[in-house]
């Protein structure tokens, strides 16, 4: 999947879009620069998906769990403060990872060796406000 030079105004579709090209996946992992939308896309998907909590960036927390209306589990993941691996390993993000309810990671490349051998890769590039994202699924 592929989405360019998208308004902030079309956000939401491409989310909707994001999330319905890959309707078996649960494990989207984002990449990109500081500022290029990867919290607001996270927040538009998570709106498709229907949560009920207040989604912002676990910037601080490492990980926040929202719920749905229907009572799912949605985690999202800012690895931006991580200092090494092992604050992965110490806030068991196994349990998360291979949870099957959604995850999605930010600053995903400083925890990339433990990503699942399945996910969707989501790279968002800004160039000129030129804006493009590229979906990928990863693994079998």
């Amino acid at each position: 999947m592929k989405a360019e030079n998208y308004s902030l105004e079309q956000l939401h579709e491409v989310a909707r879009n994001l999330l319905t090209s890959f309707p078996e996946e649960r494990f989207f992992a984002f990449f990109g620069k500081m500022g290029v939308g990867k919290t607001t896309l996270i927040k538009e998907m998570c709106d498709v998906l229907g949560v009920v909590d207040n989604v912002c960036s676990p910037t601080f927390a490492i990980v926040n769990e929202y719920s749905t209306a229907s009572d799912e589990s949605v985690f999202h993941f800012d690895f931006y403060r991580l200092k090494s691996i092992a604050e992965a390993y110490d806030i068991g993000y196994e349990e998360y990872f291979y949870s099957g309810c959604y995850c999605f990671t930010e600053w995903t490349e400083k925890v990339e060796e433990l990503l699942p051998d399945r996910y969707v890769r989501v790279t968002m590039t800004e160039e000129n406000e030129r804006r493009t994202l590229t979906a990928e699924l990863i693994g079998k």
